[in-house]
Protein backbone atom coordinates (compact mmCIF):
# COMPACT_ATOMS: atom_id res chain seq x y z
CA UNK A 1 0.00 0.00 0.00
CA UNK A 2 1.03 3.59 -0.63
CA UNK A 3 0.45 6.53 1.69
CA UNK A 4 0.43 10.31 1.64
CA UNK A 5 0.95 12.20 4.88
CA UNK A 6 -0.32 15.78 4.90
CA UNK A 7 2.43 17.70 6.68
CA UNK A 8 2.15 21.09 4.98
CA UNK A 9 -0.12 22.82 7.50
CA UNK A 10 0.80 26.17 9.05
CA UNK A 11 -0.05 25.10 12.60
CA UNK A 12 -1.25 28.57 13.62
CA UNK A 13 -3.21 27.19 16.58
CA UNK A 14 -0.02 25.63 17.97
CA UNK A 15 1.91 28.88 18.21
CA UNK A 16 4.42 29.65 19.64
CA UNK A 17 5.61 26.07 19.05
CA UNK A 18 5.26 26.49 15.29
CA UNK A 19 7.08 29.83 15.16
CA UNK A 20 10.31 27.97 14.36
CA UNK A 21 9.17 24.58 13.05
CA UNK A 22 6.41 22.93 11.01
CA UNK A 23 3.44 21.52 12.89
CA UNK A 24 4.39 17.99 11.87
CA UNK A 25 7.67 18.29 13.81
CA UNK A 26 6.04 19.32 17.07
CA UNK A 27 6.71 16.57 19.59
CA UNK A 28 4.07 14.49 21.34
CA UNK A 29 5.45 12.62 24.34
CA UNK A 30 9.01 12.71 23.01
CA UNK A 31 8.38 11.93 19.34
CA UNK A 32 7.29 14.22 16.52
CA UNK A 33 3.82 13.87 15.06
CA UNK A 34 5.38 13.00 11.70
CA UNK A 35 7.52 10.21 13.13
CA UNK A 36 4.54 8.72 14.95
CA UNK A 37 2.39 8.70 11.81
CA UNK A 38 5.16 7.32 9.61
CA UNK A 39 5.86 4.46 12.01
CA UNK A 40 2.16 3.67 12.23
CA UNK A 41 1.60 3.47 8.49
CA UNK A 42 4.79 1.44 8.01
CA UNK A 43 3.56 -1.02 10.67
CA UNK A 44 0.35 -1.31 8.63
CA UNK A 45 2.29 -2.46 5.57
CA UNK A 46 2.86 0.80 3.69
CA UNK A 47 6.03 0.64 1.56
CA UNK A 48 5.92 3.99 -0.27
CA UNK A 49 5.16 7.33 1.40
CA UNK A 50 4.68 10.85 0.08
CA UNK A 51 5.01 13.72 2.55
CA UNK A 52 3.89 17.18 1.41
CA UNK A 53 5.66 20.23 2.82
CA UNK A 54 5.15 24.00 3.06
CA UNK A 55 5.72 25.82 6.38
CA UNK A 56 9.42 25.31 7.33
CA UNK A 57 9.47 22.60 4.70
CA UNK A 58 13.26 22.38 4.67
CA UNK A 59 13.14 21.19 8.28
CA UNK A 60 10.94 18.25 7.28
CA UNK A 61 13.39 17.42 4.49
CA UNK A 62 16.26 17.48 7.00
CA UNK A 63 14.26 15.33 9.41
CA UNK A 64 13.53 12.70 6.76
CA UNK A 65 17.16 12.70 5.62
CA UNK A 66 18.28 12.06 9.20
CA UNK A 67 15.96 9.09 9.80
CA UNK A 68 15.74 5.69 8.16
CA UNK A 69 12.20 4.33 8.39
CA UNK A 70 12.94 1.37 6.12
CA UNK A 71 10.59 2.46 3.32
CA UNK A 72 10.71 4.78 0.33
CA UNK A 73 9.74 8.35 1.30
CA UNK A 74 9.52 11.21 -1.18
CA UNK A 75 8.59 14.86 -0.67
CA UNK A 76 5.90 16.78 -2.56
CA UNK A 77 7.08 20.37 -2.34
CA UNK A 78 4.38 23.00 -1.79
CA UNK A 79 6.67 25.67 -0.38
CA UNK A 80 5.70 28.05 -3.19
CA UNK A 81 1.95 27.56 -2.69
CA UNK A 82 -0.08 25.67 -0.08
CA UNK A 83 -2.62 23.51 -1.93
CA UNK A 84 -4.82 22.02 0.83
CA UNK A 85 -5.65 18.31 0.88
CA UNK A 86 -7.29 17.90 -2.53
CA UNK A 87 -4.78 20.04 -4.35
CA UNK A 88 -1.98 18.34 -2.46
CA UNK A 89 -3.01 14.91 -3.75
CA UNK A 90 -3.25 16.24 -7.31
CA UNK A 91 0.27 17.68 -7.13
CA UNK A 92 1.65 14.43 -5.68
CA UNK A 93 -0.09 12.14 -8.17
CA UNK A 94 3.17 11.50 -10.05
CA UNK A 95 4.44 9.56 -7.04
CA UNK A 96 1.54 7.08 -6.92
CA UNK A 97 1.69 3.82 -8.83
CA UNK A 98 -1.93 4.03 -10.00
CA UNK A 99 -2.41 0.34 -9.30
CA UNK A 100 -3.15 0.15 -5.58
CA UNK A 101 -5.04 2.12 -2.90
CA UNK A 102 -3.49 5.16 -1.28
CA UNK A 103 -3.78 5.81 2.44
CA UNK A 104 -4.23 9.53 3.18
CA UNK A 105 -3.34 10.55 6.73
CA UNK A 106 -3.15 13.98 8.36
CA UNK A 107 0.15 14.44 10.22
CA UNK A 108 -1.66 15.93 13.21
CA UNK A 109 -4.02 12.98 13.68
CA UNK A 110 -2.71 10.52 16.26
CA UNK A 111 -4.67 7.32 16.55
CA UNK A 112 -4.10 3.61 17.09
CA UNK A 113 -6.89 1.76 15.28
CA UNK A 114 -5.88 -1.10 12.96
CA UNK A 115 -5.24 0.42 9.52
CA UNK A 116 -5.02 -3.05 7.97
CA UNK A 117 -8.62 -3.74 8.95
CA UNK A 118 -9.64 -0.48 7.32
CA UNK A 119 -7.86 -1.51 4.13
CA UNK A 120 -9.60 -4.89 4.21
CA UNK A 121 -12.95 -3.10 4.52
CA UNK A 122 -12.08 -0.78 1.65
CA UNK A 123 -11.20 -3.67 -0.63
CA UNK A 124 -14.11 -5.91 0.38
CA UNK A 125 -16.77 -3.22 -0.20
CA UNK A 126 -15.32 -2.15 -3.53
CA UNK A 127 -15.49 1.48 -2.45
CA UNK A 128 -13.76 4.24 -4.35
CA UNK A 129 -12.94 5.90 -1.03
CA UNK A 130 -13.24 4.78 2.59
CA UNK A 131 -13.10 7.43 5.30
CA UNK A 132 -12.59 7.11 9.04
CA UNK A 133 -15.58 8.59 10.89
CA UNK A 134 -17.00 8.67 14.39
CA UNK A 135 -20.10 10.00 16.18
CA UNK A 136 -17.97 12.76 17.66
CA UNK A 137 -19.31 16.17 18.67
CA UNK A 138 -18.40 18.81 16.09
CA UNK A 139 -20.18 21.36 13.91
CA UNK A 140 -19.53 19.77 10.51
CA UNK A 141 -20.62 16.27 9.59
CA UNK A 142 -20.63 13.90 6.66
CA UNK A 143 -24.08 12.39 6.05
CA UNK A 144 -24.37 8.64 5.46
CA UNK A 145 -27.26 6.36 4.55
CA UNK A 146 -28.05 2.99 6.11
CA UNK A 147 -25.51 1.30 3.83
CA UNK A 148 -22.70 3.56 5.13
CA UNK A 149 -22.54 5.36 1.79
CA UNK A 150 -21.86 9.08 1.75
CA UNK A 151 -24.81 11.21 0.66
CA UNK A 152 -23.80 14.74 1.67
CA UNK A 153 -22.52 17.14 4.33
CA UNK A 154 -23.92 19.56 6.86
CA UNK A 155 -22.83 22.38 9.12
CA UNK A 156 -25.04 22.26 12.21
CA UNK A 157 -24.15 25.82 13.23
CA UNK A 158 -25.08 27.53 9.96
CA UNK A 159 -27.68 24.97 8.90
CA UNK A 160 -25.99 24.54 5.53
CA UNK A 161 -26.60 21.21 3.77
CA UNK A 162 -24.81 19.97 0.65
CA UNK A 163 -26.31 19.20 -1.73
CA UNK A 164 -29.21 21.55 -0.79
CA UNK A 165 -31.72 19.02 -2.14
CA UNK A 166 -30.80 16.74 0.77
CA UNK A 167 -32.16 19.11 3.42
CA UNK A 168 -35.60 17.48 3.58
CA UNK A 169 -34.09 14.00 4.05
CA UNK A 170 -31.38 14.84 6.57
CA UNK A 171 -33.28 13.26 9.48
CA UNK A 172 -32.95 9.86 7.78
CA UNK A 173 -29.15 10.11 7.53
CA UNK A 174 -26.42 9.53 10.09
CA UNK A 175 -24.20 12.46 11.01
CA UNK A 176 -20.59 11.31 11.46
CA UNK A 177 -17.42 13.36 11.96
CA UNK A 178 -14.42 12.89 9.68
CA UNK A 179 -11.35 11.44 11.40
CA UNK A 180 -8.55 12.64 9.12
CA UNK A 181 -7.67 9.18 7.77
CA UNK A 182 -8.97 7.83 4.47
CA UNK A 183 -8.11 5.27 1.81
CA UNK A 184 -8.70 6.02 -1.86
CA UNK A 185 -8.58 3.87 -4.97
CA UNK A 186 -6.85 5.00 -8.19
CA UNK A 187 -10.25 6.08 -9.54
CA UNK A 188 -10.35 8.84 -6.92
CA UNK A 189 -6.91 10.14 -7.90
CA UNK A 190 -8.03 10.39 -11.52
CA UNK A 191 -11.27 12.06 -10.52
CA UNK A 192 -9.43 14.58 -8.32
CA UNK A 193 -7.34 15.65 -11.30
CA UNK A 194 -10.45 16.22 -13.42
CA UNK A 195 -12.18 18.00 -10.54
CA UNK A 196 -9.25 20.39 -10.08
CA UNK A 197 -9.46 21.41 -13.73
CA UNK A 198 -13.12 22.36 -13.32
CA UNK A 199 -12.50 24.75 -10.43
CA UNK A 200 -12.34 28.56 -10.84
CA UNK A 201 -8.97 29.80 -12.06
CA UNK A 202 -8.53 32.02 -9.01
CA UNK A 203 -8.32 28.93 -6.79
CA UNK A 204 -5.02 28.15 -8.52
CA UNK A 205 -5.20 24.43 -7.75
CA UNK A 206 -5.92 24.85 -4.05
CA UNK A 207 -8.92 22.92 -2.73
CA UNK A 208 -9.98 20.64 0.10
CA UNK A 209 -10.83 17.02 -0.50
CA UNK A 210 -13.93 17.27 1.73
CA UNK A 211 -16.22 19.15 -0.71
CA UNK A 212 -14.84 16.94 -3.47
CA UNK A 213 -16.15 13.84 -1.71
CA UNK A 214 -19.56 15.48 -1.34
CA UNK A 215 -19.66 16.57 -4.98
CA UNK A 216 -18.81 13.10 -6.35
CA UNK A 217 -20.58 10.84 -3.84
CA UNK A 218 -23.55 10.26 -6.15
CA UNK A 219 -21.27 9.05 -8.95
CA UNK A 220 -18.60 7.27 -6.91
CA UNK A 221 -18.88 5.05 -3.85
CA UNK A 222 -17.58 6.79 -0.71
CA UNK A 223 -17.99 4.63 2.38
CA UNK A 224 -17.82 5.28 6.12
CA UNK A 225 -15.46 3.24 8.27
CA UNK A 226 -15.76 2.83 12.03
CA UNK A 227 -13.26 0.53 13.76
CA UNK A 228 -14.77 -2.47 15.47
CA UNK A 229 -12.71 -2.05 18.64
CA UNK A 230 -12.14 0.97 20.91
CA UNK A 231 -9.23 3.13 19.85
CA UNK A 232 -7.45 6.34 20.75
CA UNK A 233 -7.87 9.39 18.50
CA UNK A 234 -6.47 12.90 18.86
CA UNK A 235 -6.52 15.88 16.52
CA UNK A 236 -3.32 17.53 17.73
CA UNK A 237 -4.05 20.92 16.24
CA UNK A 238 -4.29 23.01 19.39
CA UNK A 239 -2.14 23.41 22.49
CA UNK A 240 -4.84 21.87 24.69
CA UNK A 241 -5.21 18.77 22.50
CA UNK A 242 -1.41 18.51 22.26
CA UNK A 243 -1.17 18.37 26.04
CA UNK A 244 -3.93 15.75 26.21
CA UNK A 245 -2.32 13.58 23.52
CA UNK A 246 1.08 13.88 25.20
CA UNK A 247 -0.36 12.52 28.43
CA UNK A 248 -2.12 9.64 26.67
CA UNK A 249 0.74 8.61 24.39
CA UNK A 250 3.45 8.93 27.01
CA UNK A 251 5.29 5.63 27.21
Amino acid sequence: MQAMIFAAGLGTRLRPLTDDRPKALVEVAGATMLERVIRRVVDAGVTDIVVNIHHFGEKIIDFLDAHDFGVRIVVSDERDRLLDTGGGVVKARQFFSGKEPVLLHNADILTDFDIREMLDAHVSTGADATILVAPRATSRYFLFDADNRLQGWTNTVTGEVRPPSLADDIADLRQLAFGGVHIVSPSIIDRLVSYSRSLPAEMNGKFSITPFYVDVCRQLCVKAYQPRRPYRWHDVGKLESLAEASREFKE
